[in-house]
């Protein structure tokens, strides 16, 4: 059966946060390879990469050339939508199906520095002590949830 309507991202609501990204020091500083990635709160006004598992906080939206304090600086995006990668069950990542209306987790993670290939990937939360922060699957963009299908996540306020 062919889908006569599929949702898209939307443009933000709302505006991104403006925040330090990881942890001082040149050898740790963010880059535009960065962007589309899942961070979580990691420090005072600031944010660093979620790790496999980790609830989904923002993802970020843009990195400053400039550092600040030897920080980089960023902003994040906390509401609104976004494709992401099917990749799986938390509990077993890269075997599982996602289906529409399941809250989900960070998937498998691209280092820093290192460009995504495709949207950041996601797995469907197993856990219910993660029920802050919590986005979940609203629609397919392709495929129907297996791994490496793509995925329309939706915060839920």
């Amino acid at each position: 059966m062919s889908r006569t309507f599929t949702r898209g991202e939307v443009l933000p609501s709302t505006a991104a946060v403006t925040t330090r990204l990881g942890t001082s020091g040149s050898a740790n500083n963010y880059s535009d390879v960065d962007i589309g990635k899942f961070v979580k709160v990691t420090a005072d006004s600031a944010h660093g990469l979620c790790a496999a598992g980790d609830r989904i906080e923002g993802y970020i939206t843009s990195v400053e050339a400039a550092t600040a304090a030897g920080f980089s600086i960023g902003g994040v995006q906390q509401w609104d939508s976004k494709f992401v990668t099917c990749d799986g069950l938390q509990a077993t990542p890269g075997t599982g199906t996602i289906a529409v209306g399941d809250y989900l987790v960070c998937g498998t993670v691209v280092a820093r520095g290192t460009a995504l290939a495709e949207p950041a990937r996601v797995c469907k939360a197993t856990s219910q002590a993660l029920a802050l922060f919590m986005w979940r699957v609203v629609g397919f963009k392709t495929g129907s949830g297996a791994v490496g299908s793509v995925a329309l996540m939706e915060r839920v306020c």
